[in-house]
């Protein structure tokens, strides 16, 4: 087999959120860690499961295949147990405390609502599977940045207390990582820790929010309207970013995905995809027209800012439709309730692929990603082949 055993200088591993749909992107890492086993990526950053997966690929000391392959068994062998409760009672009490609330007009006594499931099975797995501390702290982080394998983690999350979207930073001493201010954004350094990871992948209303210093922090790509800037913010001279989001064609696009008034479920659908997933095709496109615009300026006029290499790999089948062939397959409890919102009435169910942790699920979206990866090999190679030429990154606005 064809291998690489080094990596391009800067290089930035971006990965999306998306819930389950993650999978997807576990199996382009384990298609490129075949052809490039020793791969070690400067920085890595993290919306949402995509934050769960940097995380994991950031603690672990193995060269890069053995940890691909490690997260791979992983996801395989996920269940929805592993990542929330879905028995009956607990769901009862959840729905009967959100209607209360709903109905209560804002009696002080009425029970707290904090999301529709329980994610405490979720703590309890990032807590083992990161081999984090009792405070939540992740040993394996520091110890891949000592050894110069990782120069940055990030991992982003939005502030319900503030609005603003906020990029935690892990970086090596000496790293020029430097906390950044923008108006919607921050970047913070400190110590990435289970919590942090916790508050990026909280899906609102489903998942409760997680405190912090204070504030209280949902998925993080409620607000992060440029999810390739905390790459560049860390000094990324190239970016290999992977999306759960399905480039449909304009035919497409355009075929309704319900017929009559559309339920809950597509709704909800349209919102998240609007949220989570539509912003790193903005972000990309952007940068794209930043790149050309550069690249048609002398060097002594472009203050700077220079061409920053790009790569987006997204699935070539539809995520949300694929997921409508597993639903018979959920738990009798949630499958009732996802029912009752309308996931048999629309064509591409986004709402449901999102908490789709059902192991014929996954295993799908795996071989997916590595089938999409394969047959993109030759722009992956080019792309990271080491003696590919880098150049200096710049900074978005």
């Amino acid at each position: 087999m064809d291998t690489q055993s080094t990596t391009p200088a800067q290089l930035a591993l971006v990965l999306g959120g998306g819930g389950a749909r993650a999978a997807f992107q576990v199996g382009v890492l384990r298609y490129i860690a075949s052809r490039y086993p020793d791969l070690a990526p400067a920085f890595l950053t993290g919306v949402s499961a995509g934050g769960i997966i940097a995380s994991w690929l950031a603690a672990r000391e193995a060269p890069f295949v053995q940890t691909v392959a490690a997260l791979d068994d992983l996801w395989r062998g996920l269940s929805i147990d592993d990542v929330f409760r879905a028995r009956p009672g607990s769901l009862a009490a959840n729905v009967l405390r959100w209607g209360l609330r709903l109905t209560s007009g804002g009696a002080k006594a009425t029970p707290q609502a904090r999301g529709f499931v329980d994610t405490a099975p979720l703590r309890a797995t990032l807590q083992r599977v990161l081999e984090a501390e009792p405070d939540g702290t992740i040993p394996g982080i520091a110890r891949s940045l000592d050894r110069g394998t990782l120069q940055a983690l990030a991992l982003t999350a939005s502030s319900y207390t503030t609005g603003r979207s906020v990029t935690w930073v892990q970086s090596a001493e000496g790293c020029r990582v430097l906390s950044w201010e923008r108006p919607e954004r921050r970047g913070v350094n400190g110590c990435v820790r289970v919590d942090h990871v916790m508050a990026s992948s909280a899906l609102p209303f489903l998942f409760p929010a997680v405190a912090i210093d204070d504030a209280w922090y949902g998925d993080g790509g409620i607000r992060l309207t440029a999810p390739l800037s905390p790459a560049i913010h860390l000094g990324a001279r190239r970016i290999l970013a992977v999306s759960t989001r399905y480039p449909a064609t304009v035919e497409e696009a355009e075929r309704p995905a319900v017929t009559g008034y559309p339920p809950p479920a597509q709704v909800a659908g349209v919102l998240l995809n609007a949220i989570f997933l539509d912003q790193l095709d903005a972000d990309a496109l952007r940068l794209q027209q930043i790149n050309a615009l550069i690249d048609c300026l002398p060097p002594e006029l472009r203050n700077r800012l220079e061409h920053i290499e790009l790569l987006v790999i997204r699935p070539s089948r539809d995520l949300g439709q694929l997921a409508n062939e597993f639903e018979a397959e959920l738990p009798p409890a949630f499958r009732f309730m996802v029912r009752g919102l309308g996931s048999r009435e629309t064509r591409s169910n986004d709402l449901l692929s999102l908490v789709m942790f059902q192991q014929d699920y996954i295993a799908r979206l795996i071989d997916l990603g590595e089938a999409d990866a394969r047959a993109r090999s030759d722009e992956i190679d080019r792309f990271l082949r080491p003696d590919a030429p880098a150049r200096v990154a710049g900074r978005l606005p």
